[in-house]
């Protein structure tokens, strides 16, 4: 087959797919490799370390998308992209459909296949949107800090604290594998932590794992409410796969805060987990937003601020099922890995992703109705 692997167009988007050493083993599996010139720069991978391992570079977008049987990125295509789509071609990628009613519709006219990174699931893990929710949690509290501080519009803390003043309170709401990663950088710079899930069963795990470190607190709209009143720094967390995010965090509760609070919503990509933040994106260039006093940090990209780690970290994960699929296809690849079918979010002009149908009203069709 035929690999695509386009130069990432999104606001301060600087990851890329695959890192030299998946191109050289899709390359050696027999497979041609096309990669946008500058493609890797931001990553810190010139255009000659691909070429040494097989890879041809092309000049623009348009050649990339048209040569290749796949096209394999980071984020969702941007509307400058639509028009390369075309029947049958497969595109592996983060997706977020359900945030993105315009690029769905895109996709379904014109009968691509889109296979969704973070809805790939093998139990009940997303192994595919783990290493960016690594990422992501960790990054929520290192930029939550940086704009709690006075010439960032915050309320001019330091969540450390120093002997004879008291340390910062950060709230994580949600603790599967961002929210866990918040805390654990968050406890790390001494601050106070609370973690609220509805999962019991991951709040006794917790805390096992950091013991007097964090406080734990059943998620309703009561506990919820009382802690980010008192929080400096709220990370909201919160995920159903392929859906839309709930709204956890409401005004109400925001007009609670104190003023120069900072709230991070790491969900922003499932369309936001706060009513404030619900369909607001922002980006690195502008990463925050005020309402009622309290910034607001909904950047839809936020690995792509480490991008050399990130890509690689990404690839990672990513690579073996690319093998795969350029391999056998998509039709036996879904038979050889099963966890793959879930990712399937469109196919054929078919919404093959249940929740995917729900949220933006297409009938869903399952997968092996389809392919």
């Amino acid at each position: 087959m035929i690999i695509g692997v386009p130069k990432e167009i999104k606001n301060n988007e600087s990851r890329v797919s695959a890192t030299p050493g998946i191109v050289q083993e899709l390359v050696l599996d027999g497979h041609t490799v096309y990669v946008e010139k500058d493609a890797g720069v931001g990553s810190g991978i010139l255009d000659k370390e691909y070429e040494e391992v097989g890879a041809i570079i092309l000049d623009t977008a348009e050649e990339v998308w048209g040569k290749a049987d796949i096209i394999y990125k980071v984020k969702e295509p941007m509307k400058s992209e639509y028009k390369y789509f075309r029947e049958g071609l497969i595109i592996y990628t983060y997706l977020h459909l359900a945030a993105e009613p315009e690029l769905t519709e895109a996709m379904v006219d014109s009968k691509v296949i889109g296979i969704a990174f973070e809805t790939v699931r093998v139990g009940r893990g997303l192994p595919l949107l783990r290493p960016m929710s690594e990422v992501a949690g960790r990054m929520a509290v290192q930029e939550g800090v940086r704009f709690l501080t006075k010439p960032n519009g915050g309320k001019g803390i330091l969540v450390q604290g120093v002997p004879g003043v008291d340390v910062g309170n950060v709230v994580v709401v949600g603790a599967g594998v961002a929210g866990t990663a918040a805390a654990r950088t968050a406890i790390g710079l001494g601050a106070k932590v609370t973690m609220i899930d509805v999962n019991l069963d991951r709040l006794t795990e917790l805390s096992h794992i950091f013991g007097r470190d964090i406080e734990t607190l059943y998620s309703n709209k009561l506990n919820i409410a009382k802690s980010v009143k008192n929080a400096d720094l709220v990370v909201s967390t919160v995920l159903i796969p392929g859906a839309k995010a709930p709204k956890l965090i409401t005004k109400d509760m925001v007009k609670e805060m104190e003023e120069g609070s900072v709230i991070v919503d790491v969900a922003i990509d499932q369309g936001g987990s706060t009513e404030y933040t619900e369909n607001r994106p922002t980006t690195h260039s502008e990463p925050i937003f005020v309402e009622e006093g309290i910034l607001h940090y909904s950047v839809a990209n936020i690995p792509g601020a480490v991008a050399k780690t990130s890509s690689y970290a990404l690839c990672n994960a990513t690579s073996r099922y690319i093998r795969s699929i350029a391999k056998h296809g998509v039709k036996e690849a879904l038979k050889i890995h099963p966890e793959l079918v879930p990712g399937v979010n469109v196919a054929n002009g078919r919404v093959t992703f249940e929740a995917v149908a729900r949220d933006l009203g297409y009938d869903y069709v399952p997968l092996n109705e389809v392919i």
